[in-house]
């Protein structure tokens, strides 16, 4: 897997994402020299197992101790795992396990030893890649919309576009691609849009024991709650201007406003409440968007991309459409950013997380004994 770093131009970046979801380790390979996309390369999964998520899940939420310490050591080798089936690759990006965001008050917490990574496997590693922004005033998230408008000259558009990454949590990223660089003022607007998948998992995994609504079929069955869906659109985040980010459990009182409710209107009415927390985030855009790009677990979901379709003025597909993949475009969007950290370039901006300036966050691990440098693009 080891191999010399190019200085100049594209280079090879194995990017690492676990999210919000805790299913399991994305893993995409991405040709580029930080600034523009050169091609797609490889991509692999490793599925967390149920006791693996079940020790993740009980760690959310903390900061420290012992549910946490296992929670690192858990993240950190099964990305070992994951990352060691690439070959010929130059740099690794490596996001860690979201535990706790409070970017608000005590910061945020990925876990996992990228230090660990990179003596495992012989490459440099990249991460900690929110810490920088949220120490500059930024939420620290989201991230990936810097990757979001290099994806979006990649495929040629010409008009103002969103991708909208239903994951645990919903983030949007509003991309104007006639701009010549993301950190252009007006160029990117990005936030949470609030809960996504993570209410309806949890709840799927609390009433049956299964990870998640396949395909939409128990919210296909039910009736939205409308009072239900009121109260949630009644919550202050809403009323925030973005930027603006959340943590996976700030809405766990979503459960509690269906709990009386039947199994297929409770899910059917949090699915709900991912499209309607969407359609009031796309009220934020500066200009309406030529399409809705979806991304993550929820495009999967037929009951909400066609709550999306009907609540929103444009066209909703998944990003397959304009061929991305949309299951690795979070890993892709980390080895992205990894190029950009190693060789000084923003990651985030004032519209997409609020920091002050521009920040290129991340922590560069090199590999013990090498002389090794990345030179600026």
């Amino acid at each position: 897997m080891n191999r010399a770093i190019r200085k100049h131009g594209p280079i090879r970046a194995l990017g690492a994402m676990s999210g919000t979801s805790l299913d399991g380790v994305d893993a995409a390979v991405v040709e580029t020299d930080g600034h523009q996309i050169f091609g797609f390369g490889p991509s692999g999964y490793r599925a967390y197992s149920k006791t693996e998520r079940a020790d993740l899940h009980a760690a959310l939420g903390h900061w420290h101790g012992p549910m946490v310490d296992k929670a690192a050591e858990l993240v950190t080798i099964a990305h070992a795992e994951a990352l060691s089936e690439f070959d010929e690759v130059d740099l690794i990006g490596f996001h860690g396990q979201t535990l706790a965001h409070e970017p608000r008050g005590r910061g945020t917490l990925q876990v996992g030893d990228g230090k660990g990574l990179a003596q495992a496997l012989g490459v440099p590693v990249v991460w900690d890649f929110r810490s920088d922004d949220i120490a500059m005033g930024g939420e620290g998230a989201p991230l990936a919309p810097f990757f979001h408008f290099a994806c979006a000259k990649w495929i040629g558009a010409t008009q103002p576009l969103c991708f909208l990454n239903l994951g645990g949590v919903g983030n949007l990223t509003y991309v104007d691609p006639s701009f010549d660089a993301p950190e252009r003022p007006g160029a990117l607007l990005a936030f949470d849009t609030g809960p996504a998948n993570a209410p309806v998992d949890d709840l799927m995994q609390a009433r049956f024991g299964l990870q998640m609504d396949r395909d939409g079929a128990m919210a296909k069955g039910g009736t939205v709650e409308t009072g239900a869906l009121e109260l949630f659109l009644a919550e202050a985040y809403f009323n925030r201007m973005p930027p603006k980010s959340l943590d996976r459990n700030d809405f766990v009182e979503m459960i509690k406003l269906v709990k009386e409710l039947d199994d297929a209107d409770a899910v059917a009415t949090l699915t709900a409440m991912c499209a309607a927390g969407v359609a009031q985030g796309m009220e934020h855009c500066p200009k309406p968007p030529a399409r809705v790009l979806v991304t993550g677990g929820g495009r999967h979901n037929p009951v909400l991309m066609e709550m999306l379709r009907v609540s929103l003025d444009c066209p909703v597909e998944p990003v397959e459409a304009v061929g991305l993949d949309g299951d690795m475009l979070e890993a892709q969007a980390f080895a992205y950013l990894a190029v950009r950290v190693a060789r000084g370039l923003p990651t985030s901006c004032p519209g997409t997380t609020g920091v002050k300036a521009l920040v290129g966050g991340g922590v560069v691990s090199m590999v013990p004994g090498r002389n090794q440098t990345i030179a600026k693009a």
